[in-house]
């Protein structure tokens, strides 16, 4: 490349940063209230009971400190890639080549399940013929790769929309919940204490898989060495707290027990339970933004990985392609084109639950990396090495059987 190229291509990058701090919180919070709190506060309930809140407590300190780690190391590369880009500087470059492909393929697995979740929520609603929820959850998939298509502008703006007509949902359900508090409502039978607190983090914590895309969106932000160690706290702090607020919140609308057993509609029952058809629709709606914000978070930031992965020759530099609009439009036209067919094929969520190992393997690498590299600070950086460490044994565990 001449240098005359190079100059163009610094001033191209320079000009595609319109990522503000609103559309990266956007993008961090889309990318973790996505379809993940819908369907994991039954899951929750059942291994740590009335202690359900102290499990996303401890799951949002886990990633709180490994948001911290990302954004230091982030910074002192001065470059998008994450994980990847953390280990090819480590010099670790197969091992950084491996986890570009399982980030990727995982990334288009969770666009899947987003989708597919998207389109359960609205045929329940609806009803109709049983084609109709994975119709929709393609209709999903290509109305938001369209948009990303049109750029950073459009994806944050749609983003930041979708994001807060969800949080004033979830934020009014939790509050028609905490308006009838009572401890007396939280309990079930059965003997929950520390040890279900900790599996239950563990079996949650694919609720905060997402924060970690704000580290491959950082050549599209405003001021990006501030903005990233600003963003990844305020983010992280507004999934934990409204996480804390449902689990708090949605038994005293209906019964642990019922929370447990409904599932993934357990906040849908909650809402028709509060406010009759209107919270049903209500909820059904904030299901419907949240998956479609998480597509979307997810489909911005896993094509500017498969950019940056590209540019270096790990990837088919095709990859590396954007179109007028500085969207690299190759990657998400192949993640979205994957998408669609296994939200077609469907039977993804054990797949998605056995993927939570490896996001915390991948945290827990982040967090050795700058613990090691004393890029952050030492205690936070400790503490979250061995959080996902521990957590990472009890869901394997937990996953195989070996525990409740």
């Amino acid at each position: 490349m001449t240098d005359r190229e190079k100059h163009g291509q610094d001033s191209a990058d320079q000009s595609s940063r319109e990522l503000t701090l609103g559309g990266s919180w956007a993008m961090g919070v889309g990318g973790m209230v996505g379809g993940g709190i819908f369907s994991t506060l039954g899951v929750v309930i059942a291994v740590a009971g009335e202690w359900a809140w102290a499990s996303f407590v401890l799951g949002g300190l886990i990633a709180l400190a490994t948001g911290h780690c990302m954004a230091a190391l982030t910074v002192s590369s001065d470059k998008a890639g994450g994980i990847y880009r953390f280990l090819r500087d480590e010099g670790f470059e197969r091992t950084a080549r491996l986890s570009a492909w399982v980030l990727i393929l995982g990334y288009t697995l969770t666009v899947a399940v987003y989708a597919a979740t998207f389109g359960s929520y609205l045929g329940n609603a609806l009803g109709g013929p049983a084609w109709l929820p994975r119709a929709m959850a393609v209709a999903a998939i290509v109305v938001l790769a369209g948009v990303n298509l049109r750029g950073v502008g459009q994806a944050a703006g749609v983003e930041i929309a979708i994001v807060w007509g969800k949080l004033v949902i979830l934020a009014g359900l939790a509050v028609l919940g905490l308006a009838h508090f009572s401890p007396a409502r939280l309990a079930q039978d059965g003997n929950f204490g520390l040890f279900g607190v900790v599996v239950g983090a563990a079996s949650v914590f694919m609720a905060y898989e997402g924060f970690e895309l704000l580290a491959y969106d950082y050549d599209d932000m405003i001021d990006r060495k501030r903005q990233i160690v600003r963003v990844m706290p305020l983010a992280i702090g507004a999934a934990l707290f409204i996480y804390v607020a449902l689990a708090l919140a949605t038994p005293m609308l209906v019964s642990p027990s019922m929370i447990v057993s409904d599932g993934e509609v357990a906040l849908a029952k909650a809402g028709q339970a509060a406010l009759g058809t209107f919270g049903l629709l209500a909820v059904t709606v904030a299901a419907a933004l949240s998956t479609g914000s998480a597509i979307n978070a997810t489909l911005f930031s896993t094509a500017r990985l498969a950019r940056e992965v590209a540019q270096e020759n790990e990837l088919p530099h095709v990859f590396a392609r954007r179109n007028s609009k500085g969207s690299p439009y190759v990657g998400v036209l192949v993640i979205a084109a994957l998408a669609i067919a296994m939200a077609v094929i469907g039977g993804l969520a054990a797949l998605v639950t056995g993927a939570s190992v490896v996001f915390l393997l991948v945290f827990g690498t982040v967090d050795l990396l700058a613990w090691r590299q004393d890029r952050a600070h030492p205690w936070i950086a400790g503490f979250g090495t061995f959080g996902a460490g521990l957590a990472i044994l009890v869901l394997v565990a937990h996953l195989s059987g070996w525990i409740a």
